[in-house]
């Protein structure tokens, strides 16, 4: 088995380009005919965000007659929300899980309430946790405890900067939660053991794709489902997907920046933006990007693309995700503790 390595965290080149930019185009907050909009978005997101800036830019040119950019920023969700905090200056903010948004509330650029602005605490979509394995899955892998056998190299995220890594640990839990009736000194057992067999802790979820599809590296993926159909939309001959018995409800959050909209003078244009991702148009765009739509009518539609008889867990029924941050994943918790190099 190959010797584990945590990939190193630093500002993204993309960030220091995006930040640039704003300074130079100064959001044209004086041009009525013309709006930029700074999404500074988790790392599966891209495909579906470049196909929903089009479908919004010609929403929004309907409706107010003005032209609209969005700059996109992609990385690990803990990273960017950090970056964000730190003065990377997004407008909106579409992260993977509440607790990086309540980080840029706690820096004081996000309004309380920030959760309640939006249907479905803010998430207009989700995802759940699924297994990407080689095409005729060589390992046997079909449940948790499979990643746990000697000679199965996994990769993951790292938790500590990546929002899918969290929820990826977070569906493990869940399922040694179950199998040791809450015993946590045998789920601890069990998570050591998982993370023992983990080959990389790339800093974001698009990075351990790459690891694991273009690098060759290991024999399971664990990954949001929708980043498992991509890679398997585009190397059916290659990868399948398995879905675990017991998975985690994933939902990605979203929020306006508000302090940063204040002062580029485009709050209408950024609300509107999320607001636009509950349309039926979005909701679709959404689904046919492998993300799960909160509309129900919408989500059946595509039933037979998504597994919807996996038993899903929510971060609700371990605390909510400020108790499980300080339980896992602040310095000295269950991650560190389990967790070796």
């Amino acid at each position: 088995m190959k010797r584990k390595r945590i990939a190193g965290v630093c500002i993204t080149l993309a960030a220091v380009v995006l930040a640039g930019t704003f300074a130079v185009s100064g959001n044209n907050t004086k041009d009525k005919n013309h709006v930029e909009i700074i999404n500074v978005s988790y790392d599966p997101t891209r495909e579906f965000y470049e196909a929903y800036n089009k479908i919004f830019s010609k929403y929004w040119k309907e409706e107010t007659g003005q032209s609209v950019d969005v700059i996109q920023s992609h990385g690990g969700s803990g990273k960017q929300a950090l970056e964000i905090s730190n003065g990377l200056p997004a407008d909106v903010a579409t992260l993977a899980l509440e607790y990086d948004i309540d980080a840029i509330r706690n820096a004081g650029l996000i309004d309380k309430g920030w959760i309640d602005e939006y249907p479905d605490d803010s998430a207009p979509y989700t995802s759940t946790i699924v297994f990407l394995v080689r095409k005729g899955n060589p390992k046997n892998i079909h449940d948790w405890d499979d990643l746990t056998k000697d000679g199965v190299g996994v990769i993951t995220p790292n938790p500590k900067t990546s929002g899918g890594a969290r929820w990826n640990y977070m569906a493990a839990w869940a399922y040694a939660n179950e199998k040791y009736n809450g015993n946590e000194t045998e789920m601890k057992a069990f998570i050591k053991k998982l993370y023992k067999n983990v080959l990389v802790l790339d800093s974001g979820a698009r990075g351990a794709t790459t690891s694991f599809v273009e690098n060759g590296q290991g024999d399971v993926l664990i990954a949001w489902e929708n980043e498992a159909f991509l890679s398997v939309r585009d190397n059916p001959d290659d990868y399948e997907i398995v879905t675990p018995g017991i998975s985690i409800l994933a939902q990605p959050s979203v929020a306006v920046v508000d302090e940063n909209v204040k002062k580029h003078d485009n709050a209408e244009a950024a609300k509107a933006y999320l607001k636009y991702l509950y349309s039926d148009e979005a909701q679709e765009l959404i689904a046919e990007n492998y993300y799960r739509p909160v509309d129900q009518t919408i989500l059946k539609k595509h039933a037979d693309t998504f597994n919807l008889k996996v038993k899903l867990t929510t971060i609700k029924d371990f605390g909510g995700w400020d108790a499980v941050q300080k339980k896992h994943f602040a310095d000295g918790g269950v991650f560190d503790e389990i967790y070796e190099e």
